[in-house]
C-alpha cells in the first residue's frame, strides 16, 4: 500500500497548499465513501465488486462499505469499516479485526463506520463545528457527478462541496512512478495476451473466442481479475461499430475469409488500466486494401507518438493524425484534392469520429480532461475529444487514432455539397463493408517526448510473422560483415 500512501501524501500537501493560498485554515476533514456491492436488479445476486476509483486512489480498499478520512491538521489517515453480523462469518468468511485493515491499508486508524460523527468530533483539534470536504463534481467522459459521502449525523457538520474535486483530480492527472510500474505492468501483460490472442485467431472462430482467450491469458498469467472496460472483438464489418461488444452486439459474429479483425482489450490490475487496439486480418495476410488502410492509422500512430512532449496541445495532435490518414486516403485514391480544404471542412471525421486518446489510470477514461472553465472544441471530431489539454509530463494518454468506412457518415458525406468533391466515389463505394482499423497504445509522457507502453507488434510484416508463428517480440539475426562489424 506504499502506493496509496504516496497518493495520500501528494493530495495533502496539494489541498494544503491551496487551503493557504486562499487564506483558509488548516482544519476539518476530507472524508470519501467507498463504493457499494450491487446486486443483479432484484436478486440476491452481488455483481463482482470493484472500488469506487478515487476512493481506490487514496486508499486502496478492496472491500465494499467503507469510508476514509484524513484530518486536513495532522494528515492523519482514518479508515472507516462495516461492522458485519455474526453470520457473515458462516456465508462470506473471517470477520477481520479492525487491526487487519489498518496494517493491511497502512493508515493511522481504523473505527467502524458507525463511530464516523462520534470520531471526527473526537479528533476536531479546533473550535466551532468540523467542516467536512465531500466530493463532488462533474466528471466530463461520463457527464456524471462523483456522489459525496453521506452518514447519519452529517447534518451536525459543517460541509464544503466545491475544494476537493478538482484538486483531487488533478492529482490522479500527474502519475507517481509507482502508479506508472502499475499501468506498464497491467500493459505488459494485456500486450502478451494480444500476441497470443493473435497467434490463436483464425478463419471459422466466434468473436467471442479471441475475448475468452484474452481473458483467460490476463487472469491465468497476471493475475487480473477485473477487466478496464468490456472488451471489443470486432472482426469484418463490425470493426466500424466504435464501441461494439455491448450487450446488443457480444461479440458473436464468425470470422470469415478476408475479414479484419480490431481488437480492443486492456487488463487492470490494483485499479490501475491499460487499454489497447491491435487490428489485423484474420487469415495471418493484409491484402492491398487492408495494407492501405493499416498503413494510413500506423503512420498517423507513429507521426502523434513522435511529436508528442510537454507542451503539446492535444487537438493538435489529433488534427496531425487526421491529416495523415487523409495524405494515405487520397494517395490511395479513396480521396481527391487539396487536404488543407479537406481539414477545413472537417473530412477527417466521417473517417475517424473518435478522439484521438484519453487520460488512462484508475479509469479507463481517467478524469481531468476538461478543467473547469476550459470549453469542448465543437467541430465534428474535436468534438469527441475526452481532452482539449497540453500535455503535461507524467500524464498517461492514448494514442488511438482509427479510419472506419461508416456508412451512416459516409452517404450524407457522399451527398454534401460541402465534401463531396473530395470523394472517388467508386473506391469509396468499394470500401463500405470494409469495417475499421484501430490501432491504440498507452503512453507516458516524459521531460523531453514520451515512451510508448504498450508492447505490441504493430508493422505489417510483424503481425504477419507472429501470425505465422514467429516468437514476440521479433529477434532479428545479425551477421559479421567482411571488417568485422555486425
Amino acid at each position: 500500500m506504499e502506493l496509496q500512501s504516496l497518493n495520500r501524501e501528494k493530495f495533502f500537501n496539494s489541498l494544503r497548499e491551496h487551503l493557504t493560498s486562499c487564506a483558509r485554515p488548516l482544519q476539518g476533514f476530507v472524508l470519501l465513501q467507498g463504493g457499494e456491492e450491487q446486486t443483479r436488479h432484484c436478486t440476491d445476486h452481488l455483481e463482482l465488486f470493484r472500488q469506487e476509483s478515487y476512493f481506490a486512489y487514496l486508499f486502496g480498499v478492496e472491500e465494499p462499505g467503507f469510508y476514509g478520512a484524513i484530518d486536513i491538521a495532522s494528515g492523519k489517515s482514518m479508515l472507516f469499516a462495516p461492522r458485519l453480523p455474526a453470520d457473515y462469518a458462516v456465508w462470506m468468511g473471517e470477520i477481520k479485526p479492525l487491526s487487519h485493515f489498518q496494517e493491511k491499508y497502512k493508515v493511522s486508524q481504523v473505527f467502524y463506520t458507525d463511530e464516523i460523527k462520534e470520531v471526527l468530533f473526537d479528533q476536531y483539534q479546533a473550535t466551532g463545528t468540523p467542516l467536512l470536504f465531500l466530493l463532488h463534481g462533474l466528471n466530463t467522459d461520463s457527464n456524471k457527478y462523483s456522489k459525496p459521502a453521506e452518514f447519519q449525523g452529517i447534518e451536525k457538520f459543517q460541509t464544503d462541496l466545491n475544494t476537493l474535486h478538482p484538486i483531487l483530480t488533478e492529482c490522479r492527472v500527474i502519475k507517481s512512478d509507482l502508479e506508472i510500474a502499475l499501468i506498464q505492468y497491467a500493459n505488459d501483460i494485456s500486450s502478451e495476451a494480444h500476441v497470443e490472442v493473435m497467434r490463436k485467431t483464425k478463419v471459422g472462430m466466434k468473436e467471442y473466442q479471441l475475448e475468452s482467450m484474452f481473458l483467460h491469458h490476463t487472469y491465468m498469467y497476471g493475475g487480473c481479475r477485473h477487466c478496464s472496460y468490456t472488451c471489443i472483438c470486432a472482426t469484418g464489418d463490425n470493426s466500424a461499430v466504435l464501441h461494439y461488444g455491448h450487450a446488443a452486439a457480444p461479440n458473436d459474429k464468425t470470422l470469415q475469409e478476408g475479414d479484419m479483425a480490431l481488437l480492443d482489450m486492456g487488463a487492470e490490475y490494483h485499479f490501475y488500466g491499460s487499454d489497447i487496439t491491435c487490428s489485423f486480418p484474420v487469415n495471418g495476410k493484409f491484402t492491398h486494401d487492408q495494407s492501405l488502410v493499416y498503413t494510413a492509422v500506423l503512420d498517423a500512430h507513429d507521426a502523434v507518438i513522435s511529436a508528442m512532449r510537454p507542451g503539446v496541445s492535444w487537438v493538435d495532435m489529433h488534427k496531425l493524425a487526421e491529416r495523415v490518414i487523409l495524405e494515405s486516403l487520397k494517395k490511395g485514391h479513396l480521396l481527391v484534392g487539396d487536404v488543407d480544404k479537406m481539414m477545413v471542412e472537417r473530412l477527417g471525421a466521417i473517417f475517424m469520429p473518435h478522439g484521438l486518446g484519453h487520460l488512462l489510470g484508475i479509469d479507463t477514461h481517467d478524469p481531468g480532461g476538461y478543467l473547469k472553465g476550459a470549453e469542448r472544441p465543437k467541430e465534428p471530431g474535436l468534438s469527441s475529444l475526452r481532452t482539449s489539454r497540453k500535455l503535461l509530463k507524467g500524464m498517461v494518454i492514448t494514442v488511438e487514432p482509427g479510419c472506419y468506412f461508416i456508412d451512416a457518415l459516409l452517404l450524407p458525406a457522399l451527398e454534401s455539397p460541402a465534401v463531396s468533391e473530395f470523394f472517388n466515389p467508386v473506391e469509396i463505394n468499394r470500401f463500405r463493408a470494409f469495417g475499421g482499423v484501430r490501432i491504440e497504445s498507452d503512453v507516458i509522457v516524459t521531460s523531453s517526448g514520451c515512451v510508448n507502453m504498450s508492447k505490441c507488434p504493430r508493422k505489417i510484416e510483424e503481425i504477419e510473422a507472429v501470425m505465422a508463428g514467429v516468437p514476440w517480440p521479433i529477434i532479428k539475426t545479425t551477421f559479421p560483415s567482411e571488417d568485422g562489424q555486425v
